[in-house]
């Protein structure tokens, strides 16, 4: 089953607040932008690298006096995140080693969006149940999107859409295996043992925070 995923808000609206002297019913003219003050103008840009994934580039940037400043930018095409909820109430998570941060993590399971060379990038519903496939064996009758966040907005476009998956069952027959670059340990947690590891402190990974606090909020409001 292939999720849908809503209309996606458009950047600009994140923050955005609405006009305190408009009265219902009234026409009015163009509302100033708030958050005019805050906006920075690219002016110029400088790619460093071009990877499988990432465009590394310094970017010149106008802010709204005038002065100009660097930024140093990780392009990312996007990535999905997955909390895989079985009829136990056992979370899915996997073990891998992660090269940036030295150390083998815990993590939900996630995955980056494919690109293609022409710019378009890979729809997340269609992401998400592949990211479950080859990291757990496990596909989901249901899909639901929880939220989408920045990884880290201060160096990196990298926008995570985040999915609770249930309604699992083995992919036999045919399944999407990890890329030959993954090394991936996969461990059932009950759903309270997985969020106290949270609170302990023993998850170091964001998406997998930000995630199991989720399912944490939902078992509480009993919509999940």
């Amino acid at each position: 089953m292939t999720p849908e995923i809503p209309e996606a808000v458009p950047s600009e609206a994140f923050g955005a607040a609405s006009d305190p002297e408009a009265v219902p019913g009234e026409a009015s003219g163009p509302i100033a932008d708030p958050d005019a003050h805050l906006r920075e103008r690219t002016v110029g840009s400088d790619v460093i690298y071009r990877g499988r994934y990432l465009t590394f580039r310094v970017d010149t940037v106008e802010d709204a006096n005038g002065a100009r400043h660097r930024r140093e930018i990780a392009a990312h095409p996007g990535a999905v995140a997955v909390v895989a909820l079985d009829d136990h109430d056992r979370v899915l998570l996997v073990r891998q080693f992660r090269a940036a941060a030295g150390r083998v993590l815990l993590e939900i399971p996630a995955g980056t969006l494919d690109a293609a060379e022409d710019g378009t990038v890979e729809d997340p519903a269609r992401a998400a149940p592949r990211e479950l496939e080859e990291e757990t064996g496990y596909r989901a009758g249901g899909w639901r999107l929880l939220t989408r966040f920045y990884s880290a907005p201060g160096f990196t476009s990298e926008l995570m859409h985040l999915w609770l998956a249930t309604d699992l069952r083995p992919a036999d027959g045919g399944r999407l295996e990890p890329d030959d670059d993954e090394r991936l340990e996969l461990v059932r947690v009950p759903w309270r043992e997985a969020v106290a590891t949270v609170e302990r402190g023993e998850i170091a990974d964001a998406k997998s925070i930000v995630g199991l606090l989720w399912l944490a909020r939902l078992k509480a409001a009993g919509e999940a």
